[in-house]
């Protein structure tokens, strides 16, 4: 009888570390890129994950000499898909990944898009004290569904940006999460890029400096922006419509 061909397994996977190999790693970004709703294929490369590498490679310079490894993780499938929840799976085996190979170090997820949704999910792992959304994909609202979950936020540090004419991904939606996810976890702040659409591409460089501000500043303790600092004190609707100015970048780099 002739034998039937089996299917390979998917498995998810690291990228190789961006930037130098730390000698001691202290810390760890997990960088999530975008997918789609539903789809059983297997992610390509594309421009949102050089956007995604250009992103890491902001991370290591803000984070000389901190021990820093910052990976993009590949996914298994390009979809969410429903129950499944395949990005979101991904991303928490990618944070038991992290803690295997350097230990109890604390991670970061930071995620675009559907990998935004994929790192607030996955923000309950152990190992993640902070969590970084970019223009994420939300679910709509759904009275007779359970809502996207946001009490595995709880003791973590939440940071979500959102351009204010996105139009891929609804504002409005992230906002209405990060009002839920508030209620549970003070610590949840927002920012919102005016006028910039999905790619943020307008104000790429105050985007990517803030995040760096946050994401160095959570996993190595370095005190946070005045910005960040007065969007996560400030009780809603301020602090999660926080208008990110001009020139973030510029001003922390004179600090």
């Amino acid at each position: 009888m002739a034998q039937q061909a089996t299917t390979p397994t998917r498995t998810a996977r690291l990228g190789r570390t961006i930037g130098p190999q730390p000698a001691t790693v202290s810390g760890a970004v997990l960088l999530l890129p975008g997918g789609q709703e539903v789809s059983a294929r297997r992610p390509s490369p594309g421009p949102a994950a050089a956007a995604l590498r250009a992103l890491g490679r902001r991370l290591v310079r803000a984070a000389r000499d901190e021990g820093l490894a910052v990976h993009v993780v590949r996914y298994r499938y390009r979809g969410w898909n429903g129950g499944e929840a395949h990005l979101a799976h991904d991303a928490a085996w990618a944070a038991d990944e992290a803690v295997r190979r350097y230990g109890d170090v604390p991670v970061c997820l930071a995620g675009l898009d559907m990998g935004g949704r994929a790192a607030l999910r996955a923000g309950g792992h152990d190992a993640v004290g902070s969590v970084a959304a970019i223009a994420p994909w939300l679910p709509e609202d759904d009275v007779a569904a359970s809502p996207e979950p946001v009490k595995q936020l709880v003791g973590r540090k939440v940071l979500i940006v959102h351009g204010t004419n996105d139009e891929r991904t609804d504002p409005e939606l992230s906002f209405r999460y990060a009002a839920r996810a508030k209620k549970a976890n003070r610590d949840v702040c927002r920012f919102e890029v005016h006028a910039d659409r999905h790619g943020l591409r307008q104000y790429r460089d105050e985007v990517s400096s803030l995040v760096a501000d946050f994401v160095v500043g959570t996993l190595f303790g370095r005190p946070l922006s005045r910005p960040v600092q007065d969007a996560l004190a400030a009780p809603p609707p301020l602090g999660l419509r926080m208008p990110l100015a001009a020139g973030f970048g510029r001003s922390l780099r004179q600090r």
